[in-house]
Formats: C-alpha cells, structure tokens, sequence
C-alpha cells in the first residue's frame, strides 16, 4: 500500500513511521523498551488512584460518613458506565498495535475512526438516557437513603464528563497501538490534575460539597479531550487523508472488530458486575462498612493501576510482534512482563504489610473508620501476590487479540470463584467473605489464563 507521502516527507514532519527497523529484535533491549513504554503508563495510571484517593480525602472529611458513601455509590455506576466502554480502548490498542506492526496506514486511520463512531453514538445515548440510567442504577444499588440522595446530586452532574471520557478511551488505545504511551501520559496527568484542583476548589473554597468533586471530573475530562485533539494533529495529521466517509472500507474489518469489541465487553462487564456488586454489597453491610471498604479498595485501584503500565506495555509490544508475525520475539517479551508483575507484587506486598494501617488514616479523619478497618488489612496484604497475573495476562491477551480466552476467564471466576463462596461464606465470616472472594476472582483469572495461554496463542498465529 502507498502512503501518500513517502518517508522523507515524513521524517521530515516529525512523524513515525513504522519500518523493519522497528521490529528488530534483540533480547538484551526488550527490557528498555518496555520500561520505555510501562514508565509513563504507570505515571499516567498512578494519576487515576490519586484522584480517587483526593475525592475521597475531600468528602472524608465532610461532616458525616455520607459524603464518602456517596462518592463510592456514584464513582460505582460510573465504573460500570465507563468500564462497559472500556472494551473500545482495549480492542483498538491490540487492532492498531497490529497494523502499525503491518505497516498498513490506511488500516491505521480506519482503526480510530470505527472507534471514535462507537464512542460519540455511546456518548449520546448516554446522554439522553441519563434519567432512566439514573433511575436503574439506584434501585439496583444498596444504601441509605441519606447516601443515595447525595449520590444523585453527584451522578447528575457527572454524567456531562461521560462523552470527554468515552472519547479519551479511543484515544487512549489508538496512541498506545501506534507505540506512543508519551501522550496518554500528557494528557491523563493534564485531566487528573484540572480534576484534583478543580475539585479542590470547588470544594474546599465553593463548598459545592459532592456537587464540586463531581464537576471537577466534568472539567478534568474536557480539558484532556482538548489537549488529545492538539496532540493528534501535531504528530498524526498525515493520517486524516486515510479517515473515509465511504462505509465500504469502514465496514470491511468491522466484524473482527466487533467480535473482539464483544468478547472484551463481556469480559469487562463481568468486571464491573463485580465491583459494582462488592460496592453495593458493602453498603447493604452498613455505611460504616461500606466507608471502609471504599477505603480500602483504593490499595487495589493502586497497584492495578500502577501493574496496568506494564500491561499496556504488553498490548503494544505484543500486538506489534504479533502483526509482523515474530513468534519468538512475542514469546520472550511475554516471559518478561510476567517476570516484572511478580516482582513489583512482591514490592507492594512488602509495603502494604509495613505502611497498610498509615495509608488508612490518610483517607480520613474519621477513627471509626480506620479502627474498624483494621482486621480487614491482611486482605490488602494478599491483593498484589495473588492478582497480579491476571493485570499481566490482560495486556499480552489483548496484543494477540485473545478475546474469547479473556471472555471465558472472567465469567468462569467470577460465577465459580467469587459469587459461589460469596454466598456460601457470607453467613459464616460477614465483609471477611467479600474480600475472600474478591481475593480468589483475582487470583482464579490468573491462573485460567496461564492455562489457556498456549493454545490461544497457537489458534492466534494459525
């Protein structure tokens, strides 16, 4: 395929472009390359846990227990609403990491541009359907009345972010596919910040109380959309002759697209059923527990996404060995990933078993909440040890566009692993049996997916 400008046109536009150079392979610099990589997607993911933990400093230390209830009640449908989303950012960073390992620019454009139609027809709905979806989630979700009224106040301001996020998620993907993780990381620290210090603002100085964490996110997220928009068309402009408003080119590759997009949302769903169950399961136990499992999950959202820099890393490096066709070079770059996942799970262990009760009292100054939290510690302990495979075999999965493995993981831990003993134990150990189960979910998807591993890559390069 010709591109329309040759390589000297676009060296010279500062553009990369990929070449056999690209994809030579010499084991002793695998390691730098996926440092080069995982380092700013950790940055770039570290930045998310730290809003998280600001939000729930600021309502921590409102005047009551509510206030961190609700923004874990909301933050919950909004995990569901954009994790059920997440499936375009995962499929079109493995589909895109492909093509760029293929050399097919035209592939490239159409990549983003089927993305970015999925995500403004999602966005809409969304937007239109915010009541019903209100509604819906409220009536499913356990918890007082006094949370869930101020729970409302903060989805229904929030809800105006959603089309700025969905968007960012295809933007996100694409960049990643093409080797770039320099400008997710631009752009995620840039919406993480405007949200930390908006949400600062208008808290602490509007008292807009939730109402002000919520439009910090609203604001955060536009200002990344605006700065994604910048970036692309300083670096990837040669790429918009390739965008088509015909439906032949677009629709030619959409079925794989879609069955990937499918298994991944499946998988992704049963992800968030989880988490959201766990929430609402935690306010059912009372707001006090509920505090202090919201509390406590912010050790899990840490090192998932601290674990998750090097799983993009794998999408990349993965998906473009993958597309040029390099068995071996895929297979030692796999076998290093896994190596730096239990090194660094070894390393929060370690931290949270030394540091675990100080970081509690960092996320409030309610003492009810943090002494009633510590018999639950042990389990934060265990989350990186036991889970961490499952954050490494994602990334590798998606490269190799192993979705149906992905799929078939999840909905099997998660009916046999977590929901089975949840409801076995739950009578016997109370918030003891919700984090057990979580405990086994997390360490069942790892070790289905090494199980699987060999086959789905033989059906892969078949």
């Amino acid at each position: 395929m010709r591109p329309f400008l040759n390589n000297k046109q676009l060296k010279k536009q500062k553009v990369q472009v990929p070449s056999g150079n690209l994809i030579t392979f010499a084991p002793k610099k695998v390691n730098k390359t996926i440092l080069r990589l995982a380092v700013p997607n950790i940055l770039t993911n570290l930045t998310v846990p730290m809003l998280g933990m600001v939000d729930m400093y600021l309502m921590g230390h409102q005047s009551s227990v509510h206030f961190m209830g609700a923004v874990a009640l909301g933050g919950a449908i909004f995990n569901f609403v954009y994790w059920g989303f997440a499936f375009l950012r995962m499929s079109i960073s493995g589909v895109a990491a492909q093509t760029y390992g293929r050399n097919d620019r035209s592939e490239m454009a159409l990549v983003l541009e089927r993305g970015l139609l999925v995500a403004l027809i999602g966005a809409l709905l969304l937007v239109l359907l915010q009541g019903p979806l209100a509604q819906f989630s409220f009536w499913l979700l356990e918890g007082s009345a006094e949370v869930k009224a101020l729970a409302r106040e903060y989805f229904f301001v929030r809800i105006w972010a959603a089309p700025a996020a969905i968007l960012l998620m295809v933007i996100y993907g694409w960049f990643l596919g093409m080797q770039n993780a320099l400008y997710p990381m631009a752009i995620a620290i840039t919406v993480n910040v405007v949200n930390i210090l908006s949400s600062f603002i208008f808290v602490e100085y509007l008292d807009m109380q939730i109402r002000g964490v919520a439009l910090g996110s609203v604001c955060g997220q536009y200002s990344g959309l605006l700065l994604a928009t910048v970036l692309f068309l300083r670096k990837y402009r040669w790429i918009l002759p390739h965008f088509t408003l015909k439906s032949a080119p677009l629709l030619s590759k959409m079925r794989h697209f879609a069955d990937v997009s499918g298994d991944i949302f499946v998988r992704t769903l049963f992800i968030i059923i989880i988490f959201t169950f766990f929430t609402s399961r935690s306010a059912g136990l009372g707001d006090l527990t509920l505090a202090i499992n919201s509390a406590l999950l912010q050790y899990l959202m840490l090192f998932s996404y601290f674990l998750d820099g090097f799983a993009y890393a794998g999408e990349a490096l993965v998906g473009k060995y993958f597309g040029a066709r390099q068995r071996q070079k895929l297979q030692h770059t796999t076998r290093l990933l896994l190596k730096w996942g239990l090194g660094f799970a070894f390393v929060f262990t370690a931290l949270y078993a030394l540091a675990g009760e100080g970081l509690l009292k960092i996320f409030t100054n309610q003492a009810e909440v943090w002494q009633a939290g510590r018999p639950y510690l042990l389990w934060v302990v265990l989350i990186p040890l036991i889970s961490f495979g499952s954050f490494i075999w994602d990334g590798i999965y998606i490269g190799i566009t192993g979705s149906k493995a992905m799929r078939n993981s999840v909905v099997t831990a998660a009916l046999l692993l977590f929901f089975l003993p949840f409801y076995l134990l739950t009578p016997l150990l109370g918030n003891h049996a919700l984090w057990l189960s979580m405990l086994l979910f997390m360490g069942g998807r790892s070790l289905l997916l090494t199980l699987l591993y060999r086959r789905t890559l033989s059906t892969s390069f078949q």
